[in-house]
């Protein structure tokens, strides 16, 4: 069914790519008490579209393990959240191909989220999520030609985590939020993230200049 699913993506999509900024710089997006729990990732049953360079489970589970970690890792409240994500379908694309028929790397994965203390999953079903590689100058023309193998799954890891992100933010009653309250909280985050960007950057430190003295006299 995923490999399906992405098929169908690569045939109606072959010309977009799905764009996830690098926010990793910015403060988080506010989920109440949120703590990252166990990082679980699966790809034992991962399948592959025919045109794609190769990767193996291991591969894929460490991808999303770190881009999930890099995302989630950062929050420290007091209530521990499970993240699990299995890796359903991918195509990262070959290099050697002719630019008009250059294909996209995408990814389809499931994810699912569980309140560690009340030992309770608290999506009723997993939430499959499908995505491209950034959009960019080298992306548009497939990027088995421009970026390694390696490149391509970081890349797909870390837009699938952020859509995990997405996902989470609509439903902030998980994390003992109102919509209300997510709403203030995105809104005092969007301004902090404005007023650092407003904020004149530290100086360049003035370069060490060594006073170097009259060469020393031999005789003494």
């Amino acid at each position: 069914m995923a490999l399906m699913r992405l098929c169908l993506a690569l045939c109606l999509m072959a010309g977009l790519s799905a764009c996830a900024r690098n926010d990793l710089a910015e403060p988080p997006v506010p989920l109440g008490e949120f703590a990252l729990g166990l990082n679980i990732a699966v790809a034992d049953k991962v399948e592959m579209v025919p045109i794609s360079r190769p990767a193996t489970p291991d591969e894929w589970e460490a991808a999303i393990v770190k881009a999930v970690d890099d995302r989630f890792g950062r929050y420290e409240g007091t209530k521990l959240y499970n993240i699990g994500i299995s890796v359903d379908a991918y195509a990262l694309a070959p290099p050697g191909i002719p630019v008009v028929a250059a294909p996209k790397s995408i990814l389809v994965v499931t994810a699912n989220i569980w309140d560690d203390a009340a030992q309770k999953k608290l999506n009723p079903e997993g939430h499959q999520i499908t995505v491209f590689e950034s959009l960019s100058g080298e992306t548009v023309i497939g990027t088995g030609i421009t970026r390694s193998r390696k490149q391509q799954m970081e890349a797909l890891a870390f837009n699938a985590v952020k859509k995990v992100e997405d996902w989470l933010l609509e439903h902030p009653e998980w994390f003992d939020m109102t919509a209300e309250e997510l709403e203030a909280a995105m809104a005092a985050r969007a301004e902090t993230i404005k007023e650092a960007k407003k904020a004149p950057a530290d100086p360049a430190p003035e370069p060490m200049v060594e006073v170097v003295g009259p060469p020393a006299d031999p005789a003494n």
